[in-house]
């Protein structure tokens, strides 16, 4: 095993591992088989289905028959913090660790969160998640999110040492704390986990990213989707924002710059070509440089070429979403009018 503390098998504390699903018939299987061949053995194992339409219901029913660690737990509303928050409500584990539908994990994800949580430093803990692209564009979207210039520093998509950071991905927590803080926040659509790992922070806890645990993540597969995602999350940082104004950093602020600078620059330009250039060049001569970084590492023209569409696509996306989201305050004068996050979730007893 690597260089990880064993944990006597018949000593071992409960942990709960979450997966919230909805239609994830071609991933379930495979997240699931990552998770019974872990050398942490003492798992619940729950998997959260929102009102899939597809047979992933069927899948997690078919592998709970054969392993009596995995239950499904039905959610019928497409939430994810709501999800989170109905498994964290039956949840016996001392550690509470999600793990999304579409992943793959190694076999000592479990033993070596587990292990970082007990020392007591720690009020979560994640690995890096690294893209996988299963066509030509998909590779290298799995690329461009593993580049500084794609998502800056957003270390857990490519941190090579162990460090503590402001967000992890797919964290695991010990389940009192995340008890004590009302879980996730259910008027967030996106955005959720950063919601939560920023909270956890402001009561003082620190969060570590471990990349020697490496989660297989399906990333988009075609630049358009990639672009309709990040517009998703550059709209909910937005509500972020409102709700943790202190949350909302330089980097953040820099795609929609980077979206008005544009369109000022195309509409200078049609007057003054040169002035409007000038204002767009910077980022075209970077966007030139960062693909040829990344191109290096792919091993053929039919995925290189996607490379500076899936730049383009991420950074723009997020832009026009914020944008949008900013525009729904000031303009339409929206407001975020629900219910306050629950507080009324009780501390399960360890199994």
């Amino acid at each position: 095993m690597d260089s990880v503390e064993r944990i006597d098998p018949f000593q071992e504390e409960l942990a709960t591992v979450v997966v919230p699903a909805r239609n994830e018939e071609g991933f379930i299987g495979r997240c699931l088989d990552s998770l019974r061949s872990q050398n942490f053995r003492n798992l619940q194992i729950i998997v959260v289905d929102s009102a899939s339409t597809d047979r992933t219901r069927d899948i997690a029913l078919c592998y709970a028959g054969v392993d009596e660690r995995i239950t499904l737990v039905s959610q019928p509303q497409t939430s994810i913090p709501k999800s989170l928050n109905a498994a964290l409500r039956v949840a016996k584990g001392r550690w509470f660790i999600r793990v999304d539908a579409h992943s793959t994990v190694p076999r000592n994800y479990v033993t070596t969160l587990v292990r970082h949580l007990r020392t007591g430093r720690w009020g979560g803990v994640g690995g890096r998640k690294d893209g996988v692209g299963t066509s030509p564009a998909g590779r290298a979207i799995a690329a461009v999110m593993g580049s500084r210039f794609g998502v800056g520093n957003s270390w857990y998509h490519h941190a090579t040492s162990m460090r503590p950071v402001e967000h992890i991905p797919f964290g695991a927590y010990p389940t009192s704390l995340l008890c004590e803080v009302g879980g996730w926040d259910e008027r967030l659509l996106v955005n959720q986990d950063f919601e939560l790992d920023y909270r956890l922070r402001e009561r003082g806890h620190k969060l570590l990213l471990d990349p020697s645990l490496a989660v297989a993540w399906q990333s988009r597969q075609r630049v358009r989707d990639l672009f309709l995602q990040y517009r998703r999350y550059g709209r909910g940082k937005v509500t972020v924002a409102l709700l943790h104004p202190a949350s909302l950093l330089p980097r953040h602020l820099m795609p929609p710059a980077l979206v008005c600078a544009t369109i000022v620059g195309l509409g200078v330009g049609i007057r003054k070509p040169r002035v409007g250039g000038l204002l767009i060049a910077p980022y075209l001569v970077s966007l030139a440089g960062a693909s040829a970084v990344v191109v290096r590492r792919l091993p053929d023209w039919s995925t290189r070429r996607w490379v500076p569409a899936a730049f383009l696509a991420m950074h723009f996306g997020w832009g026009l979403g914020f944008l949008e989201g900013m525009a729904r305050i000031l303009v339409r004068g929206e407001r975020i009018l629900l219910p306050s996050i629950s507080r009324n979730i009780r501390f399960p007893t360890h199994a």
